[in-house]
């Protein structure tokens, strides 16, 4: 096992202090097509915003597309600089995906089931948990490595 564990670990640790542009450019790709794809905002879009409750739906229906969309890049602009610019960007980038994140859960995707119901839904659900999470872990860890 000891053997093989070396093996694994002469193969991935040239990639190591790379591997988390995986996650940063998986979520801020995401985060940016999500927002992109909102836009120009629909009144159906506002209407559905409108009809959960969300007070002045259209001045919110640009601040989450645009925040998608910033969201998105900073978390990977962040990446690329150094110091405490590249934690506080990151972070505050990470926070932003929180945000928007929980609201999506809870306004856009409340009628999804987490862990029952059908198929399709619960999968979906978890792609909405692992980019919460995500955000979650930007957050936290900033550029730290």
């Amino acid at each position: 096992m000891e053997r093989f564990n070396r093996l694994l670990e002469a193969v991935a640790s040239p990639f190591k202090n790379y591997s988390h542009w995986l996650l940063r450019l998986g979520v801020g790709i995401s985060f940016f097509l999500h927002g992109f794809g909102k836009l120009p905002i629909s009144e159906g879009f506002i209407g559905f915003l409108s009809s959960k409750g969300v007070p002045a739906a259209s001045t919110m229906a640009h601040l989450v597309a645009w925040g998608e969309m910033l969201a998105g890049i900073f978390i990977i602009l962040g990446g690329f600089l150094t110091g405490a610019l590249g934690n506080v960007v990151t972070r505050v980038s990470g926070g932003a995906v929180v945000v928007i994140m929980v609201c999506a859960i809870l306004i856009a995707h409340s009628h999804w089931a987490l862990f029952f119901g059908e198929r399709g839904e619960v999968l979906f659900t978890s792609e909405q948990i692992f980019l919460l999470l995500l955000g979650i872990y930007f957050s936290i860890r900033g550029n730290d490595d």
